[in-house]
């Protein structure tokens, strides 16, 4: 069995900063004090840097089946265990979509050939697959997830009566996304009659408006308190929807909570005249002050994950006119120096970091074994250090679609070391060609 010593690691862990060693033994955590010593271990002295669990992406866009010109899971799973995200789960927007147990089985068969990453699917509610949905195995997979907004072929929810049966008929996490679709359609034909369909960049969040998603959000919140449904509502993005969350329960009791990604937390409405498509989200960037409202409930835990929504489209999609260019773009790779940038800005805490990527998305989907340091658990790790300024090219991006939102961006920190199931799948810039990912594993 391999055995690997961490040393000399500033350890990041359930609120605090220790310093110590980790030891990990094939799969899992032995061991973790001061000085350890194993003769038998290879011995890797981290000089002080952060060492942290693994990062646990809940909401990514892989791309595979059908749509694997713009991204694939062996080479988005590289760029994610790069980031030091050693987790992900996968959406079911795909061709096919993901609407059968068949198709997820099949998914998970996939990624176990390719995949760098831990990993799980969500199963995708549509009008008209509620019989499938009552079939499917709380054990099986992440949850299920509900576009209430338009996405592709037949995933957008919109039959009132099948939404309170799905919300009545499965005991798994209903993740959610949340944008009115009426209210969406009527906005852009508005903006259609006025520029055609060159609309400018900039009209995006006024199309896929704040109204938009509040009104989505509040329904959702609503039927899950009608029906005890447990709900998760995926990238919120405006101030006025983090009202709708509550802060005065520990995570683990509550029925319904929230999800921020990176591209609402660092961007704006100011950044469209310079970035255009590349940060054409669902749901849309917004304001400013909408940003900082999501900054402050982030902090005072109304939102308790974090994601990246990683969506990749390859560069020709992203250059057509406004009603051609796809929504979406891909983050897993950089999520983690954005945020320690964030951290270095005095927006959020390494601590707070960890919670809100590793711990929280462990407690809520109630993985097994992940997401903490902690003796027993796989060992999955990730090592950054500071003072390490980078600036992100073309030339050291690893998503399959080349490009990225932060293209230009320095970060301060760097991810030094990614362990999966204590393989030591990413070392300062090295992706292992060896693979130990796993399928994830529930405590239900």
């Amino acid at each position: 069995m391999e055995r690997i010593l961490l040393k000399n690691a500033r350890l990041v862990n359930e609120g605090r900063i220790t310093e110590g060693d980790l030891l990990i033994e094939g799969e899992f955590i032995a061991r973790i004090g001061s000085g350890l010593a194993d003769p038998g271990a290879r011995v890797i002295d981290l000089e002080g840097h952060f060492l942290l669990p693994g990062l646990i992406d809940d909401q990514v866009h892989f791309r595979e089946p059908g749509l694997t010109h713009k991204g694939d899971i062996a080479s988005e799973s590289r760029a994610a265990v790069a980031g030091g995200v050693t987790t992900f789960m996968e959406q079911p927007n795909t061709v096919p979509q993901t609407t059968t147990i068949r198709l997820l089985e099949e998914k998970f068969t996939r990624a176990g050939e390719v995949s760098h990453a831990n990993y799980s699917f969500l199963f995708g509610g549509t009008n008209d697959n509620l019989e499938e949905l009552k079939r499917l195995d709380p054990l099986s997979c992440s949850g299920v997830k509900l576009f209430l907004g338009s996405s592709t072929g037949n995933m957008l929810v919109d039959d009132e009566k099948v939404l309170e049966q799905i919300f009545r008929n499965t005991p798994l996490v209903i993740s959610a996304h949340c944008e009115d679709e009426g209210t969406i359609r009527r906005n852009l034909e508005a903006y259609r009659e006025k520029y055609g369909d060159d609309i400018p960049m900039e009209c995006h969040p006024k199309i896929r408006s704040a109204e938009a998603c509040y009104l989505s959000s509040s329904r959702a919140v609503a039927l899950a308190r009608q029906t005890g449904a447990r709900l998760h509502v995926f990238h919120v993005s405006t101030g006025i929807e983090t009202e709708l969350f509550r802060n005065d329960l520990p995570l683990a009791e509550k029925q319904i909570t929230a999800e921020a990604c990176i591209h609402h937390l660092w961007f704006s409405e100011a950044d469209y005249e310079r970035k255009g498509s590349f940060i054409k989200w669902n749901p849309a960037i917004k304001t400013a002050d909408d940003r900082e409202k999501l900054w402050q409930a982030v902090a005072d835990d109304r939102i308790d994950v974090l994601a990246t929504d990683h969506a990749p489209h390859t560069l020709e999609e992203k250059r057509k006119p406004y009603t051609g260019a796809p929504s979406g773009g891909p983050l897993v790779q950089h999520v983690l120096p954005a945020l320690m940038e964030k951290r270095r800005q005095g927006y959020i805490s390494l601590e707070r970091i960890v919670e809100k990527m590793c711990h929280n998305p462990a407690i809520l989907f109630q993985i097994d074994r992940r997401g903490y340091l902690r003796e027993g658990y796989y060992a999955d790790l990730a090592v950054v250090a500071e003072n390490q300024p980078w600036t992100v090219g073309r030339e050291n991006i690893l998503y399959k679609c080349g490009w990225s939102p932060f293209e230009g961006e320095v970060f301060e920190s760097a991810v030094l070391y990614t362990f999966v199931n204590g393989h030591l799948a990413y070392e300062k810039g090295r992706v292992s060609d060896r693979r130990r990912a796993r399928r994830l594993t529930f405590n239900r």
